[in-house]
């Protein structure tokens, strides 16, 4: 198994977003927090011959951490076409030969109907603008329609929300590490050039029910 440092040198090349949708909180995750996260889910058996799907994906930087690390298949999930477009140039970029299909739906209704274990990595819009508040709680709930077990990058204090919303769907919380989300300045909102977000991640295991 390559090292966590080596995939995060693998991801750099990844590009964001040419034009971010500020309600959709397009916000591009660092390669090392994308190398983090697939590298902890590959230690725990998540990754490698399953199949992963990215809900939310953007341009790509989780499904193409995951491409890297030996899955059956990847699915990318995106209701942005333009960042797919950014996604399937990445491809090109990192030069992975997992298949990878990249979708272009509402994650939170994502058409799919993966068969056998299947693997969730997603770093969903935390609900930070007005009229989207708790818009994680919709990706979790597909989360738990369609895998066996989920990775997700949550605001921090998150922990009470996650923890009761896996217990109501019969699921479980097993991990959670806590990891900084540094964002560069990409709209009229921002005060500042860069800000660094403290933001919780959480490996869950999901019940069978619904799937």
């Amino acid at each position: 198994m390559a090292t966590k440092s080596a995939l995060e040198t693998q991801l750099a090349v990844v590009a964001g977003f040419e034009d971010p949708r500020a309600d959709l909180e397009q916000y591009p995750t660092p390669p090392e927090l994308a190398a983090h996260v697939v590298h902890i889910a590959d230690l725990n058996g998540d990754v490698e011959d399953r199949p992963v799907i990215d809900l939310g994906t953007g341009t790509g930087m989780l499904a193409l951490g995951a491409a890297l690390r030996g899955p059956s298949r990847v699915v990318g999930v995106d209701i942005d076409r333009a960042a797919l477009e950014t996604a399937v140039e990445n491809r090109l970029r990192v030069g992975t030969t997992t298949p990878i299909d990249w979708v272009h739906a509402d994650a939170t209704r994502a058409p799919l109907r993966p068969g056998g274990p299947t693997t969730v990595l997603m770093n969903p819009p935390f609900g930070a603008q007005n009229g989207n508040e708790h818009a994680d709680r919709a990706f979790l709930e597909t989360a738990a329609d369609l895998a066996e077990v989920s990775y997700s990058v949550h605001n921090a204090g998150s922990e009470s929300f996650v923890e009761a919303f896996a217990a109501d769907r019969g699921g479980t919380v097993t991990h959670a590490f806590r990891a900084t989300l540094d964002v560069d300045r990409q709209f009229d909102f921002h005060d500042s050039e860069s800000k660094a977000i403290e933001t919780e991640v959480y490996r869950i295991e999901w019940a069978d029910e619904g799937r």
